[in-house]
């Protein structure tokens, strides 16, 4: 996030102590809390945990847009030396490679329920009888919509909306591409027109998921409460959905630091960084879109 006032200090920069980590901590607390809230208190009257998790983003915000503020002063003031755009850059792949580690979780249990934990309950191999006494009724099929309440949903088909996000999803990669290049090449203009498109294409990839979601708990029957497949489905979507909000706000911020002269061709880190977790969260959708849509 070194600026172009930067200069190549012998010491390394130690910023002043804050208090950002803590209110990060006390957002990630009340978030982790209302969401399990919420998934307990599904269905029943005066439901508190959605206004604890609701208050969890509300103060994730506020943290995040008050501590980027703060590097981006300390950037733009000079204090940055080459040794600390290098821990910059350090410390953002080893944050993408914790994403992925996050996300190969949920794709594991995906995994492991669709080829393990189906066909065992299927009563195949040496597990005959496990259908006839554990769920009389149980067919070993993927996705699963049949519950042991009897409760049937419709499995949320790849066409359609998801197609739709697919499409929108790999277009803001190729206009982020572009608009690292203008960067490069010193075309502004077209450098601030293709930020907006890309902002705008993850703000309407955030509008249809909502819109598939509301489809599939008012039309389909898929809900939280739908078995392992709805469990699935919602997790893996749900928490993909949340890195594009991130990914979007980075896309957000980088675009109005343009606007303000920010960023030259050698020194634009921060652009750099949104535009790697922005490719990183496209190719999460399309393992997703693939195991959990198509196959």
């Amino acid at each position: 996030m070194k600026s172009a006032a930067a200069t190549s200090y012998d010491k390394y920069y130690v910023p002043t102590q804050s208090h950002w980590p803590i209110v990060g901590a006390v957002a990630l607390f009340c978030i982790a809390s209302g969401a399990g809230l919420t998934v307990m208190q599904i269905g029943k009257q005066g439901a508190s945990g959605s206004y604890l998790l609701m208050l969890g983003f509300a103060v994730l915000f506020f943290m995040l847009f008050g501590w980027i503020k703060n590097v981006i002063h300390e950037s733009m003031s000079g204090l940055y030396s080459v040794q600390m755009d290098l821990s910059f850059r350090q410390s953002m792949w080893w944050f993408i490679f914790s994403e992925v580690m996050f996300f190969l979780v949920f794709f594991g249990v995906l995994f492991y329920a669709r080829m393990f934990s189906v066909p065992w309950l299927g009563g195949e191999g040496n597990n005959a009888m496990t259908n006839e006494l554990l769920w009389p009724e149980f067919q070993s099929i993927w996705p699963l919509t049949k519950t042991p309440s009897g409760e049937t949903t419709q499995a949320m088909g790849w066409f359609g909306l998801p197609l739709l996000n697919t499409f929108i999803l790999l277009t803001s990669s190729v206009t982020v591409h572009f608009a690292h290049h203008a960067l490069l090449a010193g075309k502004r203009t077209q450098l601030k027109a293709l930020m907006i498109i890309s902002v705008l294409l993850g703000g309407s990839f955030l509008y249809f998921q909502v819109t598939e979601y509301i489809h599939a708990y008012h039309e389909l029957g898929l809900t939280l409460t739908s078995g392992i497949y709805g469990n699935i489905f919602y997790m893996l979507t749900g928490f993909h959905g949340m890195h594009v909000t991130l990914g979007t706000i980075l896309l957000l911020i980088v675009t109005l630091r343009i606007f303000k002269g920010h960023f030259s061709k050698t020194n634009h880190f921060a652009f750099e960084a949104a535009v790697w977790y922005w490719h990183f969260v496209d190719i999460v959708w399309l393992c997703l879109f693939f195991f959990v849509y198509v196959l």
